[in-house]
């Protein structure tokens, strides 16, 4: 499919992780990206070559601890980075919690993109752009929390804000669940 329809992973990847650091968002450094042909000419492997990060954790721990230290001070920073991200018209389709990576750089808080070959590049409603913010499962204190300081960035309204937000996590929520619970009905058919 790649080979004539569009650009494969590792060529999206590459792409894209220099559109982000020319945007000032982080995410390891691409070096390359390697093609495997058959001897018809088809793609048969890809590769994306990047810099090894040596992250401290990632925004699933923030998520399921809420005891995590400097929690408020970490999703407050992730909220800056998704702000950035929707100001580059930046649409990560693949926005779930195991790709960001956090770096503790003394007092701060240093946050890496990964997996980047699913990526839109668009103007980002405010549909948009919290619609990109449900696929991470926010408890509804870390959507006020994020909400507020969404508004201080953006000049939305933190209360429309943290209502679109709940509005979408809790409809994401329920598709996974409903998912999940006709798999295992189907499973006990078959």
């Amino acid at each position: 499919m790649y080979t004539y329809f569009r650009e494969n992973k590792a060529k999206r990847s590459f792409e894209y992780a220099a559109y982000l650091l020319e945007h000032g968002i982080l995410t390891p450094k691409p070096y390359a990206y390697v093609e495997v042909r058959n001897a018809l000419g088809l793609l048969s492997e890809c590769y994306y070559v990047c810099e090894l990060i040596r992250y401290d954790f990632t925004i699933r721990e923030i998520i399921h601890d809420p005891l995590f230290p400097d929690r408020e001070k970490v999703l407050e920073g992730f909220t800056e980075f998704s702000f950035k991200l929707h100001e580059a018209d930046v649409n990560f389709l693949d926005h779930s919690p195991g790709n960001t990576l956090i770096v503790k750089d003394g007092d701060h808080y240093k946050f890496y993109l990964i997996d980047l070959n699913r990526m839109k590049f668009q103007k980002m409603s405010l549909e948009d752009r919290m619609n990109n913010l449900k696929k991470l499962w926010f408890s509804k204190d870390m959507i006020r929390l994020i909400s507020k300081k969404y508004e201080q960035l953006s000049g939305l309204s933190a209360t429309e804000l943290s209502a679109e937000l709940l509005k979408k996590t809790n409809s994401f929520k329920k598709k996974i669940y409903r998912k999940k619970y006709l798999k295992r009905k189907l499973k006990g058919i078959f």
